[in-house]
């Protein structure tokens, strides 16, 4: 187990994710292969970026483009509580 699977933002990241492709199942065919295949790759990349930023000495550009993947992941949540497909 690499040590960025220690760190706490990691792990939530992760819970996050297994969450999404547990909700997402339960969306109607509408939202499930547009918003639910973005919310989970957007998770995944989040995930990766979270690697990337462990690993490397200059952290800023990419811990600058994980808060960007947050903000989607956000946004696409709150969409779909919005659209009463979580609550």
């Amino acid at each position: 187990m690499g040590l960025h699977q220690e760190l706490p933002v990691y792990k939530a990241s992760y819970d996050i994710l297994l969450a999404i492709f547990e909700f997402t199942k339960s969306f109607i065919k509408d939202y499930k292969y547009t918003v639910g295949e973005s919310l989970k790759k957007e998770t995944i990349e989040l995930l990766t970026l979270i690697y990337r930023a462990n690993s490397r000495q200059n952290k800023g550009d990419v811990l600058q483009e994980a808060r960007e993947r947050i903000e989607v992941i956000q946004l696409f949540i709150r969409f779909m509580k919005d659209m009463k497909q979580i609550n």
